[in-house]
């Protein structure tokens, strides 16, 4: 949780829930996986700052995009671990789950959001599709196309009339909803 910067990525963050998710798998004790964010937002995606502060380091040399594959690569197996996880995952989004924050919420196997709250992958207007799939898998061809091909984002409740997510509640009544499955 890095609720100053809305819950963005860093490699450190992809590692950290793929760690969280394998203890939780290993503990008897754990009977469902919720994933959530701290404070107003799920994940706003990457953190560019820190990303690009790394990048200080390699200034006019040709950028490697094998190299940026391999990194997302790497975090998108991190996020897989919800997927492939023994247990029930369930990604509680408020505020904002986009860009790679909306991988993370995908993974999961049920999404319940806020009905204010909004998904969607913005980057796709510059960089392409998002590294899961998952929106194809969740919506359908034409839909995730639509979206992919937009970048727009859409709220709880239009998510939910399309079957992205599971549920879509008033955000005051989301904890009672994810602990009501």
């Amino acid at each position: 949780n890095r609720p100053e910067r809305l819950n963005a990525i860093t490699a450190e963050k992809a590692r950290e829930i793929a760690a969280a998710v394998g203890e939780a798998d290993d503990d008897d004790a754990v009977r469902v996986i919720v994933l959530q964010g701290e404070g107003r937002s799920f994940c706003s995606g990457y953190d560019l700052k820190v990303y690009a502060e790394e990048g200080l380091d390699h200034q006019g040399q040709v950028w490697d995009p094998i190299k940026d594959f391999r990194m997302m690569k790497s975090n998108t197996d991190h996020f897989f671990t919800l997927w492939r996880s023994a247990k029930p995952t369930i990604a509680k989004v408020q505020g904002h789950a986009v860009a790679g924050g909306s991988d993370i919420a995908l993974s999961c196997d049920l999404v319940v959001m806020a009905e204010d709250a909004r998904i969607g992958y913005m980057p796709a207007r510059v960089w392409g599709c998002p590294t899961t799939a998952m929106w194809v898998y969740r919506l359908g061809a034409e839909r995730a196309k639509r979206m992919l091909l937009t970048g727009d984002t859409i709220d709880g409740v239009q998510a939910k009339e399309w079957g992205l997510v599971i549920d879509a509640v008033p955000a005051d009544e989301l904890d009672d909803a994810v602990e009501a499955l």
